[in-house]
């Protein structure tokens, strides 16, 4: 709806009206409440309300990216799609599983059963049916704490955790099947890249999780069956709730801010399926979300679909941990099995790529979250073991001595080799040993990343590692893992998320 000029304008059989537009009739019809008691001011909204709300009145690029997403059906899914839609779901209820031993994922889960509500969804290893809204919520701050589930190769946002807790709580309120939640999950990636295309060249500090929010946004209006239309309001309202800031990425704001995400995609889809409203420029610059977060450009939201962004861009994480730090983790464990040396024998750890201008993170991290940030303490680990692994996001390899020694050797290359990356976060390690020798690997898309093609044996040895942390038995969580590989075949959502009760 746009702002209406500041003239007496007649009202207009839509019941087009600004606050403004409402303060004006009601005290020209004799004020806000007349001698009666009865107030025009009301009557007025009430009567808008009656009429089922207000529409979009021009195609703005919120509504553009709607008719998009929303006439897609199950059937125009391409294979890869579905089975990355998948290995999202097996991903993220892994990542779930070792969150669910962390504080912050107590704290918000303890909340939301002291809220109760109405029982719609079911809490991931916990069994406690509450509201969907609040399921959403803590299902994601499970699989976000451990920062465990994946990324886009773009955007480095982890939308997997929002389109499964999204998915699986909306899917059970409305009886979903498994098409649903992959088509769902698949339209869901979709908004969540295509926005985080159009914040490209904006500010800087904001956080990735205010891009996941568009994805659980879209997932939910999906299952919800909403219009056109509605999914645009959907899409509206979560540009004006979600936010984030990125030094908040250090602490459990992280997980909360993910948390948020989902609960903010689920609470704009079921607004908006109430008949809730927001302008129909509220992407578009100047004043809309692209021109206040991003450079401007809104041409991302506007297209058809011919390549799918799950399909190009998924990356399934395979150890703990920022993706950014992938390609050079995997990078620095291919020169150290090429060099093969103690690790007393390494004088220096060199490291370069097309976005590494410094060293990230803390060359002795006290815990879990400043481990998982420390590039340092990847390459040392990396170093050390001649591997990286979920086992080192535990203690005693955050704790190592040799890992502490190796973190001091760690820098920027002052003469990086010539490489020719694609993607932003490549890699390229050297060791250099004590007698001088030189071992060098560059990696440029991690394995598990798509455009590397992911293997459903790297996801299911995660899922199978990660897993028992859950509490459930051995043989639940291979029938939860058979259903995911099946997902497309199940009739009801619900005989998934009884599994994860």
């Amino acid at each position: 709806m746009r702002p209406e000029r500041d003239t007496d304008l007649p009202l207009v059989n839509s019941l087009i009206l600004t606050r403004r537009g409402l303060l004006k009739h009601a005290v020209a019809a004799g004020g806000i409440i007349g001698m009666s008691g009865a107030s025009p001011l009301l009557a007025l909204a009430r009567e808008g309300r009656q009429a089922g709300g207000m529409s979009m009145q021009e195609d703005g690029s919120a509504l553009a990216l709607a008719r998009v997403l929303a006439r897609t059906a199950f059937e125009d899914l391409p294979l890869l799609a579905v089975e990355h839609a998948k290995m999202i779901v097996a991903s993220t209820l892994a990542s779930a599983a070792a969150g669910s031993l962390i504080g912050s994922a107590r704290i918000v889960r303890e909340l939301a059963a002291e809220h109760g509500g109405t029982p719609e969804a079911t809490v991931w290893f916990d069994g406690a049916r509450l509201p969907a809204h609040e399921v959403a919520r803590v299902n994601a701050i499970l699989s976000d704490a451990a920062a465990s589930d994946d990324s886009d190769m773009r955007n480095v946002a982890h939308c997997g955790t929002t389109l499964t807790s999204v998915g699986l709580a909306i899917g059970e309120r409305m009886g979903a099947t498994g098409q649903d939640l992959l088509l769902a999950i698949a339209t869901g990636y979709e908004a969540a890249g295509r926005i985080g295309e159009a914040r490209v060249g904006g500010r800087g500090g904001v956080h990735a999780s205010q891009i996941v929010a568009f994805g659980g946004a879209v997932a939910a209006a999906k299952l919800l069956d909403l219009t056109d239309e509605q999914m645009a309001h959907t899409i509206g309202i979560t540009a004006i709730t979600q936010g984030g800031l990125s030094i908040g990425t250090n602490s459990w704001a992280r997980e909360y801010m993910a948390a948020n995400a989902a609960l903010c995609g689920v609470n704009a889809a079921l607004a908006a399926g109430r008949g809730y409203t927001v302008n129909e420029n509220i992407l578009d610059p100047p004043g809309g979300f692209a021109g206040v977060y991003g450079g401007g450009n809104v041409e991302s939201l506007e297209g058809d679909l011919q390549e799918w962004d799950i399909v190009q861009y998924l990356a399934i994480k395979l150890w703990p941990g920022a993706h950014p730090f992938s390609s050079t983790v995997e990078a620095a464990v291919n020169a150290a099995r090429q060099a093969a040396v103690r690790p007393e024998e390494v004088v220096q750890i060199l490291v370069s790529g097309p976005n590494r201008t410094t060293v990230g993170g803390s060359r002795r991290p006290r815990d879990l979250i400043e481990a998982i940030h420390s590039l340092p303490y990847f390459l040392a680990s990396a170093v050390a073991d001649r591997d990286f692994s979920w086992i080192h996001a535990t203690p005693e390899k955050i704790h190592s001595p040799v890992a502490a020694m190796l973190m001091d050797l760690v820098e920027l290359d002052p003469s990086p080799p010539p490489v020719n990356y694609d993607w932003g976060w490549g890699g390229t390690v050297t060791i250099v040993t004590r007698s001088g020798d030189a071992y060098t690997s560059t990696v440029d898309a991690p394995r598990g990343s798509g455009p590397r093609g992911i293997e459903w044996s790297d996801v299911d040895a995660k899922y199978r590692t990660l897993m028992p942390d859950s509490g459930l038995s051995s043989g639940r969580i291979g029938e939860i893992l058979n259903m995911i590989h099946e997902m497309e075949a199940v009739e009801h959502v619900s005989e998934l998320t009884t599994l994860l009760g």
